[in-house]
């Protein structure tokens, strides 16, 4: 046995300074000799910290058995992780509610008022109802606060500023998601599992209300953490978190990386998740202009709430204005705020699209009537831009102009380029009548940003606008090597060499990751297909 509690002392302190790979060992030869629940839990949290997920689940279960005949408040924690796993990482919500359950009516038997409350808030996550998430959360935290239990009280703000952010009070809730991880952050807690739950919550919620920036400046933040630590997103659904928000604030080569390995996460979970990681990359297809492969990865995800939106866009952007319509008008009962703005903004533009004008603006008003409800500037931006649209229709110009200025500094502030550039296009055209020349030089910004983003279908719109304006412009097509970074040229150098990314790396002394995000953006940028393409590009501008 002192052998063993060796072991298990050993994967412990490597639990405590992240090294996962020395604690997966030493749990391993503890759980080999005697298969404990200290043991196996210990040896699960080890593989999920290194992205085993299967693995995680199988030791965490064989150890809630045995927790359960000797240890019930380890048992409840031990349920709440299977729990809060079972849902982010496979889409479970029936197993996810099974565990919560479970370690609710485990937790009565412990008797601590702490216990009680952690296993309450595992049960508040499963639940549908923001309302009951936030009471519950509420709860919670004054129980943690009592109590001076730090995991608790982050946890719970965290969950409750989420379920705020769902009832349409976005400045309220984002308060307390920021508090939550900066005290995560700041060493409160005690178990880095704060910060992954904190920094996953803040993710999700912040990609939900479009406030990008937000998330940019929070993984700068994360960074000695993720030294330390690794990355905190390990769940499917914070890693498509992420690639969303890359996509939306313009680093389409880095969201394509981050959205295929949320993909490559979900790959065994229910089908909610992977919706969820093909709603989002197929919402860059659309925005590149690749239609067919937007409605593709939407396959078998057609009736999923999280796809509703991107499939009415593709088949506005298809033609079949009709389709959306109908689509969206079956759907908007079961949306909350944030999803109804856009399903709202996508039904006015198909009633543009069919001439029902006095439909497009009834879905405006309704959409600033809902704006005027919560506090999200994406809403605001979405109802300026849907309402400048309308009385562009019809024909009120000069309004149109102060509602879609409104809309383009409504996405400015929220760092969404191509939306922005949508919006100028619009804008363009509502300006022409009574300023040609500035409209010309709002739809030429337009289409560089279009270029540089890669948004060919929106590039090709605007390079015609321009034309018939008669100001002519050509498409560029893809910029090649000079709109390379002088780290991107080095990259693609020493690709050309065909070397793999191990060695890339060796040679210029960065991470793999670096170069795996390098090698994406190179090929974007070329226009090219793979590193064999890539390479033949050196060669034939070096010629």
């Amino acid at each position: 046995m002192e052998g063993i509690d060796g072991l298990l002392a050993a994967g412990e302190q490597a639990l405590g300074t992240g090294d996962w790979v020395a604690a997966r060992a030493a749990f391993g030869e503890a759980v080999g000799i005697s298969a404990t629940a200290r043991g196996l839990a210990g040896l699960g949290d080890a593989h999920w910290w290194l992205g085993d997920v299967g693995t995680a689940f199988s030791c965490w279960k064989q150890a809630y058995a045995q927790f359960r005949r000797t240890d019930p408040a380890q048992a409840v924690f031990t349920a709440i992780g299977l729990s809060l796993l079972y849902d982010a990482n496979f889409g479970d919500r029936a197993a996810a509610r099974g565990w919560a359950a479970r370690a609710v009516r485990v937790s009565s038997e412990v008797g601590d008022p702490v216990v009680t409350a952690w296993a309450s808030l595992a049960r508040a996550g499963c639940t549908d109802d923001a309302s009951q998430v936030a009471a519950s959360s509420e709860a919670a935290y004054d129980i943690a606060v009592e109590a001076g239990d730090h995991d608790l009280e982050l946890c719970a703000l965290s969950l409750w500023g989420s379920a705020l952010i769902n009832r349409g009070h976005v400045l309220e809730g984002t308060e307390l998601l920021d508090e939550a991880l900066a005290g995560a952050l700041g060493g409160e807690g005690t178990r880095p599992d704060t910060v992954v739950f904190t920094s996953c919550l803040l993710m999700r919620s912040c990609v939900r209300g479009a406030d990008f920036l937000r998330v940019v400046q929070w993984t700068r933040s994360l960074d000695g953490f993720i030294d330390r630590y690794g990355c905190p997103y390990l769940h499917a659904t914070c890693r498509a978190s992420y690639g969303a928000v890359l996509a939306c604030t313009g680093d389409w080569p880095r969201a394509e990386t981050e959205l295929s390995a949320a993909a490559e996460l979900a790959r065994d979970a229910l089908p909610t998740v992977q919706a969820e990681a093909a709603a989002f990359l197929a919402d860059l297809r659309l925005a590149q202009g690749r239609l067919a492969e937007a409605r593709r990865l939407l396959t078998g995800f057609e009736d999923r709430s999280v796809v509703v939106p991107v499939l009415a866009a593709v088949h506005l952007a298809g033609g079949e204005a009709a389709v959306a319509i109908s689509l969206i008008q079956r759907r908007l009962d079961r949306s909350m705020p944030l999803e109804e703005a856009r399903l709202r903004e996508v039904l006015g533009q198909a009633c543009l699209t069919t001439g029902d004008r006095a439909g497009a603006a009834a879905e405006a008003a309704r959409l600033s009537a809902l704006g005027s409800k919560t506090d999200s500037g994406l809403i605001a931006a979405r109802g300026a831009r849907l309402c400048g649209q309308t009385l562009l229709a019809e024909g009120r110009h000069r309004e149109a102009v102060l509602r879609l200025s409104a809309a383009q500094t409504w996405f400015g502030l929220l760092e969404m380029p191509l939306e922005v550039a949508r919006t100028r296009m619009i804008l363009a055209a509502a300006m022409a009548p009574d300023e040609p020349a500035a409209a010309v030089a709002e739809a030429r910004m337009a289409l560089a940003v279009f270029e540089d983003l890669g948004a060919a279908a929106d590039a090709d719109a605007a390079a015609a606008w321009l034309r018939a304006a008669g100001a002519g412009a050509a498409r560029l097509g893809p910029r090649g090597v000079g709109l390379l970074t002088k780290r991107e040229y080095d990259v693609l150098t020493v690709l050309a060499e065909g070397l793999p990314n191990p060695e890339i790396a060796a040679r210029l002394y960065i991470s793999r990751r670096t170069v795996e995000h390098h090698v994406a953006s190179i090929l974007s940028k070329l226009g090219v297909r793979n590193r064999t393409e890539a390479a033949a590009y050196v060669t034939r501008v070096s010629e």
